[in-house]
């Protein structure tokens, strides 16, 4: 009885080593796939852009700091599943060709007991990926896109025209044109309805956004009437200091700006649109989404990879890492036409970011009761 009771803490112990065995294994080739493959990506990058920077006067300082030094984590999460996959075949397949997945299933481990250090190490990995996504990478984004729009492509929206949004209940403003150089709106009016009817009208030749205070707008050449029943009163002015919920980010929207901003501001956000009927809020809800969606995908892509290379074949890991890479090529594919028939089409956004999750855990649920046991 005593020795019974010794050998099951000797093979308890032995398990538990081999579950540090796999977890470091499986993190280990998982960072190095990121450090190989952005190091190509970088080094392919700067090739391509060599010459913009040198032309626009970049400095070598803000070429490093301010652009690679976000570009490294941005890409490396953006590619997280390519990487967890690249990263499961590769020493799954080696455990494989080595007879130690083997060796493990002799001594009664079960395929279910396999998986608890892979689905750990997914879960470091998808709460590194959210954390990362949802609140450092966005503040990242921000000099790295400015950087871009200073030395590498303009492509910041400088004006926009027949702005028309609810800035507070029962407060419509309408704008027929803002410059974003000089935080100026030209035509502006603001009206205000009380029990669906007009109250407040008021009319001025411009307003201009006082960045330095928040909602304060500075209105020039105004009008305002303003209607009690049959009776009216006019007052007019050359310049009025006002407060007017609403900020340039509200309506001037620019290409990326939704990379920006962490979750709890991209929610904040989408809230406060959505109540003022403000239509063009899909990337942002794309994006929301995707951020807890791809690090969902870790555990998904994590069970695919151990089904399909943890049998010893002839001919090593090559097919394995081959059909590896094709199924998470195409996942991310597939999440980006999905996302865009969200964007250009009537697709729900949460939907069209779920589904590719939602199809792949079919086929990882199918790998599993395959794999071999």
């Amino acid at each position: 009885m005593m020795k019974r009771f010794l050998k099951k803490i000797e093979i308890d112990k032995w398990v538990r080593r081999l579950d540090w065995y796999i977890i470091k294994k499986f993190l280990g080739t998982y960072f190095f796939a990121i450090a190989l493959i952005i190091s190509i990506a970088v080094v392919f990058d700067a090739n391509e852009n060599i010459e913009r920077f040198i032309n626009n006067k970049a400095p070598l300082k803000a070429i490093v700091f301010d652009y690679y030094m976000n570009f490294i984590p941005y890409f490396s999460n953006l590619f997280s599943p390519l990487f967890v996959f690249i990263a499961v075949i590769f020493f799954t397949s080696k455990l494989a060709e080595n007879s130690e997945i083997i060796a493990m299933f002799s001594t009664g481990m079960s395929f279910k007991r396999l998986m608890r250090p892979y689905m750990i190490s997914a879960a470091f990995i998808a709460l590194i990926t959210y954390g990362l996504g949802a609140y450092v990478i966005p503040k990242g984004n921000i000099t790295r896109l400015n950087f871009e729009d200073q030395y590498k492509k303009k492509k910041k929206q400088e004006y926009v025209r027949n702005v028309q949004l609810e800035v507070d209940s029962g407060v419509i403003a309408y704008i027929e044109r803002y410059e974003n150089y000089n935080k100026t709106a030209y035509r502006f009016s603001l009206d205000k309805f009380k029990d669906k009817q007009l109250v407040s009208h008021l009319t001025a030749r411009s307003a201009t956004y006082d960045t330095a205070s928040v909602h304060k707008w500075t209105l020039k050449n105004y009008m305002i009437r303003e209607m009690d029943g049959m009776k009216e009163t006019i007052t007019k002015g050359d310049r009025l200091d006002s407060i007017i919920k609403m900020e340039p980010q509200d309506f001037l929207i620019m290409k990326g700006q939704q990379q920006t901003m962490t979750s709890p501001e991209l929610k904040e956000y989408i809230t406060k649109q959505k109540q003022r009927g403000f239509a063009n809020i899909k990337e942002f809800e794309i994006e929301y989404y995707q951020r807890i969606a791809m690090s969902f995908a870790a555990f998904i892509l994590t069970t695919i990879g151990v089904s399909l290379s943890s049998r010893k074949v002839k001919g090593g890991m090559g097919l394995y890492l081959g059909i590896g890479l094709a199924l998470s090529f195409s996942y991310i594919l597939f999440q980006t036409v999905s996302a865009t028939f969200a964007i250009n089409g009537n697709t729900p956004p949460i939907l069209a970011v779920w589904f590719p999750n939602i199809l792949y855990t079919f086929i990882a649920i199918y790998l599993y009761k395959k794999a071999p046991k």
